[in-house]
Order: structure tokens, then sequence, then C-alpha cells
């Protein structure tokens, strides 16, 4: 059974580590483990409750890096990569809370067959307009595509609850420094390891409970906004085709609207959106939502420059 090191990424995560060291602390595996905090700016005294973490407890590994300012995802990722020594590099997000097999199916299943492994999100939203409109029946769409997703497109996955050998990583490299902004580098690392001949697997015993951060139609709307700029950067990096230009009426309304929208538009728009979706039908919400989504999302990859926010 291998070793397996998690490396954590985490910005404002104060409130949410103490969960996901309690979900650590009661691992029921024989597997050695470790775990590596990467704080990217502390802006909440991520590093006390580290401190008091680490006391609380014991039998957890833990370790951490903090930066002294906000240095993006991709920063974190490498520096965590670098500061382990684990035969697996595990990828958790913060606000992730992994069941109590979640190291022993990791250390087992990067046993003989060289693979990446990833395991969905099972995504808590809270009662919100937001989330009954638009983030609970997309989020179903997006599972039964994963788990329909034939091999040469699973690398799509590849995102904050995903795990490799070491030695894989070390081959592929460390993620790219490129995406500085929100978004595609968990994808890019992905198409990485596709290219290089390594199968992505869904596995679906790693489904991990997340406590989701796109809560509200503002939330969503700004991070597709920049996702879009995202895309664009990976699809130039590795000369991929540009998705066809949007079509019919819905496509060319979106394409329209992405020509005046920026992050304050962006921002006044979806707040407006969420103040009415209690009042409308869903189907009438869910389109609004949509339609910010989708126009955010495709202004970020015609017009990169207006994705100017950090995360």
């Amino acid at each position: 059974m291998k070793s397996v090191s998690v490396i954590v990424p985490s910005r404002g995560g104060a409130g949410r580590l103490p969960t996901l060291l309690q979900a650590f602390g009661n691992q029921q595996t024989a597997a050695r483990f470790d775990v590596h905090v990467i704080v990217d700016g502390d802006i909440d005294k991520s590093e006390d409750v580290l401190k008091g973490l680490k006391q609380e407890f014991p039998t957890v590994d833990l370790s951490w890096t903090v930066f002294p300012e906000n240095r993006g995802r991709v920063a974190a990722l490498n520096r965590g990569i670098e500061a382990t020594s684990g035969e697996v590099i595990a990828r958790c997000d913060d606000d992730l809370v992994p069941a109590a097999d979640y190291i022993d199916i990791i250390a087992t299943s990067h046993g003989e067959v060289v693979k990446g492994l990833v395991g969905l999100c099972l995504n808590r939203y809270p009662e919100t307009p937001y989330s009954r409109a638009y983030g609970k029946p997309r989020d179903q769409m997006f599972r039964e595509e994963a788990y329909h997703a034939p091999p040469s497109e699973r690398w799509i996955y590849w995102h904050g609850n995903s795990s490799a050998r070491r030695e894989v990583m070390a081959e592929v490299g460390l993620y790219d420094p490129r995406f500085r902004k929100y978004g595609w580098e968990d994808v890019d690392y992905g198409y990485r390891l596709f290219r290089a001949g390594v199968p992505i697997e869904l596995e679906p015993a790693l489904e991990t409970e997340h406590r989701v951060a796109a809560t509200t139609t503002e939330i969503r709307a700004l991070r597709a906004l920049h996702a879009g700029t995202a895309k664009r950067a990976f699809l130039e990096k590795h000369g991929l085709a540009e998705p066809p230009a949007l079509r019919g009426i819905w496509g060319r309304a979106v394409a329209m609207a992405s020509t005046l929208q920026s992050e304050r538009i962006l921002g006044h728009s979806a707040r407006l959106v969420d103040r009415i979706l209690p009042a409308v039908p869903s189907v009438v919400g869910e389109k609004a939502v949509a339609f910010l989504v989708e126009s955010g999302g495709y202004a970020g990859f015609k017009y990169p420059d207006r994705a100017r926010s950090l995360f």
C-alpha cells in the first residue's frame, strides 16, 4: 500500500479547515499519509487555526506553508507537491469533507496500474434561490455527463479531488503558472496527463462531500467570467481550436450580451437576478442564471482582460 501526501490549497479557509482535519483524523487506513496545507496569503488567521488543529489531531501528520501574499492556486499546488514526499499525491481542496475510507481507497487504487484518479464532488448547497433554480439541476447534469464521458474525455474532470503517483506527476511536471486567474489549471493538468498516456478514471467510491463556494448567481457568474479567460489560455497553449460560434436565438443573445459584460456589470446584473429568483417560476429563474453564467463565460473567453479579480 503506497504512502499518500495530501496537498490542500487554502485561502480564507479558517472556518473550513477544522472540518477537513477532523475528516482526516477519522481516517480508517493502514496507509501512511500526511497532510500539507498551503495558506495562500493569511487573511483570516488560518495559521493560528492550523496550530490548534495540530494539537487537536495528533495522529494526523499535519504541516503547512504560509505565503505572505496571495500567489494563486497554481503556486499553492506546486508548493504542496514540492514540500511533500508521499508516493501518491492527492489534491484535496479545503471545502471537501473526505469519508473515512478516502486515504485507503487512494493508497490501494494506485497500486500496479498507473492512472490518474478522480472523485466527483457531492455538492452540498445551502437552500438558496440560486441553488434551487440553477445549482442543483446543473450539478445533476454535470455528474451524468461525467460518468458517461468516454476515456478520451475524462481529463476534463481533473479537479480538486484527484490523485496520481508522484513519479507520474514528476514526469508531467508542475501546474502551469500561466493559469493565475480562476480555473482551468486543473483541466490543463488533466489534459497533460492524458497526453502523456496516463488514463484518467472516475472512481464513484471517492465521491466526496463538497461545501460549495458558489451559492449565489453573483459568485457563479463572476467565476464563469474568469473561467472563460482561463479556457482561452488553455486552448492557445495547446494549439486547440476555438469552439464554434454561438448560434440560434439563445446563442446570439449570449454573444451580444458578452460584449457588454465586465465584472462590475455582471455583478450588478447577477445581484438583481438573485433578488428576483424567489418570485419567478423555476424555469424562468434557471434561464436567467444560465444567461448570465454563459454570457459571463463567453465574455471572459472573447475579452480576457475583463477578468481582473484575484482568487
